[in-house]
């Protein structure tokens, strides 16, 4: 229809936009209220990052004095990092030392002889021992190539398997022990062992033992026998020494010396056993320090008849007494009697177990492998009050012993053996932490001489770590002067940002100008980076500043309004120096005990956390001040939502209003038509 108008749709008297005006007039409180809130939320953010940079420099300077402070941390270099190297604990002396190494700890690796490349495994049980650890698995059947996948799983960190490609495709199966040391030898059992047999890993093999040390013509003096211990104590010697069928019987203070025949002491694939007993006895100490030390005279005698007796007078000879007073003999106990002596005039304690006082005896075992150049199997037995008895000497193939042979042995088992400063040291694995203290070796291959381990002061982990420090200082000097100062040229000046970073901090200029909080932590810091830390009178180095960290440490010709904002430098040159010839010093600046109380206190890294965690620890500062603006914003939000619904009813209600208002006039406007056609009808009827 013409002239038809509804309200609130097509807008005939343009209410809406009255209502629209009325509206962004009623908007002023809450469009107020909300730049308010983003004020607040701008700021929290900008005291989140403040809080999060000085927590970064407390943590930095935390590392710089406490107890795994990088002054600590040792360096070990090697001059043959091909065959050994070290790894020194933070409690390591500064020292160097030479070790050789005669041979790594190896690991039994069988392999196989040739198999076709789809060979496969029969169905059964199949156990692998090395050491105490033992492997065992129940095979339905299959391929070599999922045999081993297999075993590899179960394996885990005992024994291994793979394939090697010797030909065109044919194959061998090589399984490993992953387990070094003499004393964990590769075992198969079950059908594992016949595999091992049919695939030609191994052999059987005859046991066939040499002995010797069993004939008084085989026994010599004890060698390197050393000074008396004591005076008026027997030296040791082999005098007393007796051979039997049962064995050798060494008394107190005796000894001997028995050659390894040339045959035997070069066959690396032997090992030298036999038992060594001892019994406690009466202690020859003792008895010497009961015998008398001057002459004794017999009794003159007497002679008696009828209940008369008659004594004979004493001699009238006057003997000299003894001028020198006898100092007691001492017991001696010791468990070092055995060794083995070397071509190159060395020995090499052969350790005796306290089972040597059982009634079975210790069993010493020597793994030819491991004494490359034995001469001589020597016993010293210096104690005063022990009686040791050893067996004949036998030569065995232990592995020869099991009834098996490795065919195609890539290694055998063996125990690592060094020398450290000229002694002969075995130990079944190849990191070896036991040695020196705080310090791990690491052999992996023979030496050709002697290596040089020389532990020294990490001063790159050291120089690191004030370079970090130094970073972080900056960081938050940086972040307190754009906050607290309206200058533009503050942000110019930071080269390192990117334009995203640049444009966010142009945001934050001068957001805390009127906050006297950041501008005194920057004076505080600024008051510890420059002050005086003597430990003691001796001190040389007492200041940031000498060590080439400084807010002016690099020249510079003419004014720069940069070196007055607080930022540091650093003077490489002078701090290498610094850290090459005094890194004590240089710990101690940043932490020490002033006090003896064991307890640091003092120092620049002790004074600026203590500073910093005012600051950033839980209800510090930085806490109460975001804890003011959450509730800020929590009362700011509440107020908005507030707003929001009143506008809501406000718009709603002129909305009404003007709809009833449209209503009216248009209803008037169709009374006003209705007449006015009336009108004009009646006209067109006269």
């Amino acid at each position: 229809m013409a002239g038809l108008s509804i309200p609130g749709v097509n807008d005939k008297y343009k209410s809406n936009e009255i209502v629209e005006g009325l509206m962004k007039v009623e908007r002023i409180p809450l469009t107020r209220e909300q730049e308010h809130l983003e004020s607040v939320k701008k700021q929290q953010d900008a005291w989140r990052t403040v809080n999060q940079k000085m927590s970064s420099l407390r943590d930095s300077v935390k590392t710089l004095y406490s107890f795994d402070n990088p002054f600590n941390n040792k360096l070990a270099s090697s001059t043959d990092e091909y065959a050994i190297t070290a790894t020194a604990g933070r409690e390591a002396s500064y020292e160097s030392f030479q070790v050789e190494v005669i041979s790594p700890a190896t690991a039994d690796r069988f392999l196989s002889g040739e198999i076709e490349k789809n060979q496969k495994i029969p169905a059964g049980t199949y156990t692998f021992k090395t050491g105490d650890k033992t492997i065992s698995m129940n095979w339905k059947g299959g391929k070599v190539e999922d045999f081993v996948t297999s075993l590899n799983k179960r394996g885990k960190d005992v024994i291994k398997a793979s394939l090697i490609g010797v030909n065109k495709g044919n194959k061998a199966l090589l399984i490993e022990s992953l387990k070094t040391g003499a004393e964990n030898h590769l075992e198969f059992k079950e059908s594992a062992l016949t595999l091992a047999l049919d695939t030609g890993m191994i052999k059987k093999v005859e046991s066939k033992n040499d002995s010797f040390g069993t004939t008084v013509s085989e026994i010599r003096a004890p060698e390197n026998v050393a000074a008396n211990e004591q005076v008026g104590l027997p030296f040791i010697t082999s005098d007393s020494v007796k051979v039997s069928a049962e064995g050798i019987s060494v008394p107190p203070r005796g000894g001997f010396t028995i050659n390894v025949p040339s045959g035997i002491a070069g066959d690396t694939t032997k090992t030298l056993i036999f038992t060594v007993k001892g019994k406690e006895i009466a202690d020859i100490a003792e008895a010497a320090n009961k015998k008398p030390t001057e002459p004794e005279l017999p009794s003159a005698g007497n002679v008696s008849f009828s209940n008369i007796t008659i004594y004979n007078s004493q001699s009238s000879v006057d003997l000299p007494t003894s001028s020198i007073s006898k100092i007691p003999l001492e017991k001696i106990r010791t468990d070092s009697v055995l060794f083995a002596s070397f071509e190159d005039g060395t020995e090499r304690e052969l350790k005796v177990s306290s089972d040597a006082f059982t009634n079975e005896g210790a069993t010493v075992k020597v793994n030819l492998s491991e004494y490359p150049g034995i001469k001589s199997i020597i016993m010293r037995n210096s104690n005063t009050g022990i009686e040791y008895s050893v067996s004949k000497i036998e030569s065995v193939d232990e592995k020869a012993n099991l009834g098996y042979t490795p065919t195609n042995a890539v290694s055998v088992a063996g125990d690592a053996i060094i020398k450290y400063e000229g002694i002969t040291i075995t130990r079944p694995d190849n990191k070896i932490d036991d040695v020196i203290p705080h310090i791990t070796l690491n052999v992996a291959q023979k030496t050709d001489k002697p290596a040089t381990i020389t532990i020294s002061p990490d001063t790159e982990s050291a120089k690191d770590a004030l370079i970090n420090f130094v970073g972080r200082y900056n960081q938050i000097v940086a972040e307190i002067n754009i906050l607290s100062q309206n200058k533009p040229e503050l942000i110019s000046e930071l080269d390192y940002l990117s334009s995203d970073e640049k444009n966010e901090y142009k945001e934050k200029l001068g957001l805390f100008s009127g906050d006297f909080s950041l501008t005194n932590v920057k004076a505080a810091m600024a008051e510890i980076i420059g002050s005086v830390y003597q430990e003691s009178e001796y001190s040389e180095i007492t200041m940031l500043n000498q060590i080439g960290i400084s807010t002016n440490a690099t020249s510079y010709s003419g004014y720069n309004p940069t070196k007055m904002r607080g930022y540091l430098e650093i003077n490489e040159k002078v701090l290498d120096e610094v850290l090459k010839n005094d890194l004590d010093s240089v710990k101690t600046l940043f932490g020490f005990d002033s006090d003896g109380d064991l307890i640091i206190d003092s120092g620049i890294g002790c004074r600026l956390d203590k500073q910093l965690t005012a600051y950033v620890q839980s209800g510090g500062i930085l806490a109460n001040k975001n804890s003011t603006l959450d509730r800020q914003i929590k009362a700011s939000e509440q107020k908005i939502a507030k707003l929001e619904t009143q506008l809501e009813q406000k718009e709603a209600e002129l909305k009404y209003k003007y709809g009833q208002m449209e209503s009216t006039l248009n209803s008037l406007e169709g009374q006003s038509n209705s007449i006015n056609n009336f009108t004009n009808q009646q006209n067109r009827n006269r």
